[in-house]
């Protein structure tokens, strides 16, 4: 069967399309990360930013969200410093102020996971592109998403990195129908 071809031969992108990509998840930390790692990733490649992931989740105590709320700015200064993240400074804010964000989300909605799950009625959308170059970089449902996530405070959250975001956190199934691991046949071979 024909395999999504975008992890190319990198075995860290290989790893991240088999066991996370595409793949619903509830868990408001993971969220939290994908969430900021997406953010990161404005304006580079998908690979720097899985190079750096470890140093990420040392950096931010592995997202913890309350951790992350209260950082200062010599707090996010001193991991531009010591730690290997992608430098640019607004974008280590952005953790923190994605955090301030998802706190007041969990108060108001119970979770972060309920919070973004309501738009898709906790269904995910399964597409079934036949190549990956069908797939688009925005969508509908990620500009409603975006628009309501800047709303509420959230940073680096713009259309094209929500629908990534949707992806990464399995809201969207955009596996080529033919993979492995697209939803329809994650289930025959499990």
């Amino acid at each position: 069967m024909a395999q999504c071809s975008w992890p190319n031969n990198s075995e860290t992108m290989q790893a991240y399309h088999d066991e996370e990509w595409c793949r619903p998840t509830r868990d408001d930390r993971y969220i939290f990360e994908l969430l900021n790692l997406e953010g990161a990733q404005a304006g580079l490649s998908w690979s720097i930013v899985l190079s750096k992931r470890e140093a990420y989740q040392a950096a931010f105590k592995n997202f913890d969200i309350t951790y992350c709320a209260g950082l200062s700015d010599e707090d996010l200064e001193a991991i531009k410093e010591n730690y290997n993240v992608i430098k640019h400074f607004a974008k280590l804010q952005s953790v923190r102020s994605n955090a301030q964000a998802t706190s007041r989300v969990q108060e108001e909605f119970g979770s972060l996971a309920d919070f973004l799950w309501s738009f898709v009625d906790s269904e995910p959308i399964i597409n079934q592109w036949e190549d990956s170059a069908q797939m688009p970089a925005e969508s509908p449902l990620s500009v409603q998403i975006s628009k309501e996530l800047k709303k509420r405070g959230f940073k680096f959250v713009g259309p094209v990195t929500t629908y990534s975001f949707l992806q990464a956190i399995g809201m969207v199934d955009d596996h080529i129908k033919t993979c492995d691991f697209h939803t329809s046949n994650r289930k025959r071979i499990l």
